[in-house]
């Protein structure tokens, strides 16, 4: 009563953890696309979502991805054939012996009318799926401890031990001469000592049973006896223990100590640690890693079918949050991550992928960041080069170079944005525009631009150029790559094709001045005055001016000059001028 009692508890508290996680999937929210979408509305959004696909072509697609990167996990395969033998037994064989043994009461019984755990097929297959995850074990250990990959060491814990005391368990009720006699007294039903005698040597001869009464050699006419007594009484619950292979052997392996095992009560002592053990990793697991078990298939599915352009802005938000727990940590996007040179020379952990998906769960949690750990995410952020390596070879199906997109733009909207500039993300950012609000597109490149002038006087209007007074402006000639500005003859080609200028219906009055004139700008001598117009930020480095320029002006690389000479300018004056401006 107790146990089944704590079974209960264990099933609610697993229950209560699967609710929450599920949850936080549709409450958290990961970048400005999330902000607005209350936690009602992604549920509804999901659910719609969900029934779409079923009655519709999807649902094929959802089987093929099912059958080939659910079960057959061809993802793992590509990448690591040894992590995919660990994953594919673990995985399958913990499902299975969840669904047809722990859960018996709920699924095999009410499925099978005949079901008995000591009778085949299915004692046979509860060893096989201990065995193969035994083995699954025995290999996340060798990549524990020789390979030295990382992984959750609670749960391979708890799960080595409900493995191994279910062996030995029932390797010790095989050879328990107590179990017998239980077994006896509830379906034999035997009064004569000399059938009782017969029905005991049978199961010492065939079933292992150790017995302090009766030991081998038998006659045969009393095993005669015992196997029709074992047919009218206990052959309809009871096939042979030599189907269960692995409580077998272990049986074999006790059977000289096996009487004084019994004495002990061992075997109540190790039913107590497996149904504990069983019943505490059931409750532990939606806490722990090992829930990716039922997130990444998850994540696989909705990938699957979920567009970017066609779908709800609400699903994305929530399918980005269950992502997180979908991440293993198994480290291939960060081994495929072009960025990860950049990680030997910085040492920030936060430039590789595999950290960035740790710290995202921080963020999403809402919990507060030190400066020093938010400044090395966004350098880590900023350094990725988008070149979606990680998404493609992500064995979860996780969209990183999609998630990265969000989070660097969460980042940027929290401030801070001199990193934003000169990234690689401003071009990235500049080509999704689409996708970002007129509001959140243009407050990260006004704080940039106030970041660069800090308090200093600006001429003309807003979008001019900063006048940096008593500044000695830096002659063009000591300008790396500007001097072709001299072949432009202004011909405007560089303002035509720019995405910038066609962005807005009138362009010199947003960007103050357009490409070419800032080319004339530097043909009249006006450097500063090019060094400050908001064009020069709102260049996304696509090199469309340059590419196209009949003169061949490297027009994009003047723009990235100019911009760094306005930051030097206003750092140099910076230093020149009052000691609170910093704190300003």
């Amino acid at each position: 009563m107790e146990f089944t009692a704590f079974l209960y508890a264990s099933l609610v508290i697993f229950a209560l953890g699967l609710i929450y996680k599920i949850f936080t999937w549709f409450s958290r929210k990961i970048g400005p696309v999330a902000r607005d979408v209350p936690t009602s509305g992604r549920i509804s959004a999901a659910v719609k979502g969900i029934f779409k696909v079923v009655f519709s072509a999807k649902i094929l697609t959802l089987i093929k991805v099912f059958i080939l990167d659910v079960v057959l996990q061809i993802r793992i395969l590509k990448e690591d054939f040894l992590r995919w033998v660990m994953h594919l037994l673990i995985y399958v064989g913990f499902m299975l012996l969840l669904l047809m043994h722990a859960l018996e009461n709920f699924i095999s019984e009410p499925l099978f009318t005949d079901y008995y755990s000591t009778i085949n097929p299915f004692m046979f297959l509860r060893d096989l799926f201990g065995l193969m995850i035994l083995i699954g074990i025995g290999i996340a250990i060798f990549r524990r401890f020789i390979l030295k990959v990382a992984m959750d060491h609670y749960a391979i814990i708890i799960l080595a031990v409900i493995m191994l005391s279910g062996v030995l368990l029932e390797g010790a009720k095989i050879t328990s001469y107590t179990e017998y006699q239980y077994m006896m007294e509830d379906y034999a039903d035997l009064e004569d000592p000399e059938e009782i005698a017969a029905l005991e040597s049978y199961w010492v001869q065939n079933f292992g049973t150790v017995s302090p009464n009766v030991q081998a050699p038998f006659d045969e006419d009393v095993l005669l006896m015992g196997q029709e007594l074992h047919e009218a009484s206990c052959m309809d619950c009871h096939s042979a223990p030599q189907w269960a292979f692995t409580g077998y052997a272990t049986a074999k392996t006790i059977k000289p100590v096996a009487l004084a095992l019994d004495r002990a009560g061992t075997s109540t002592i190790l039913w107590y640690i497996h149904f504990l053990a069983c019943f505490m990793g059931l409750a532990y697991l939606p806490f722990s890693k090992m829930f990716h078990i039922f997130a990444t298939p998850v994540s696989l599915l909705a990938n699957a079918v979920m567009e970017k352009d066609t779908s709800e802005p609400a699903n994305i938000a929530t399918r980005q949050v269950m992502e997180l727990d979908a991440c293993t940590h198994c480290g291939t996007c960060s081994l495929r991550c072009s960025a990860a040179p950049a990680f030997d020379a910085r040492g920030n952990e936060y430039i590789l992928p595999s950290e960035k998906m740790t710290f995202l769960k921080t963020l999403a949690a809402g919990k507060k960041l030190s400066a020093r750990k938010l400044s090395a995410i966004q350098e880590g952020v900023y350094l990725c080069t988008n070149c979606d390596r990680c998404t493609v070879v992500c064995p979860a199906g996780i969209n990183l170079k999609e998630l990265w997109f969000n989070v660097r733009e969460d980042l940027v909207q929290r401030g801070c944005p001199e990193p934003l500039v000169l990234s690689p993300f401003s071009f990235f950012r500049g080509l999704h525009r689409e996708n970002i609000s007129t509001e959140d597109y243009a407050q990260p490149l006004t704080d940039a631009n106030r970041a660069v002038a800090g308090k200093f006087e600006q001429v003309m209007d807003p979008s001019m150029p900063i006048s940096f007074k008593d500044r000695e402006i830096v002659e063009l000639n000591q300008l790396p790559s500007t001097g072709t500005f001299s072949y432009c003859f202004g011909c405007q080609t560089c303002t035509t094709v720019c995405p910038v200028v066609a962005e807005y219906e009138n362009p010199q009055q947003t960007l103050g001045l357009l490409p070419h004139q800032i080319m004339n700008c530097l043909g009249l001598g006006l450097v500063e005055m090019a060094s400050g117009p908001r064009m020069l930020w709102d260049c996304v480095t696509c090199y469309q001016c340059q590419e196209h320029c009949p003169q061949n002006v490297e027009v994009t690389d003047i723009f990235f000059q100019l911009k760094n000479l306005a930051v030097k300018n206003a750092g140099k004056v910076a230093d020149e001028s009052s000691p609170d401006l910093e704190a300003a």
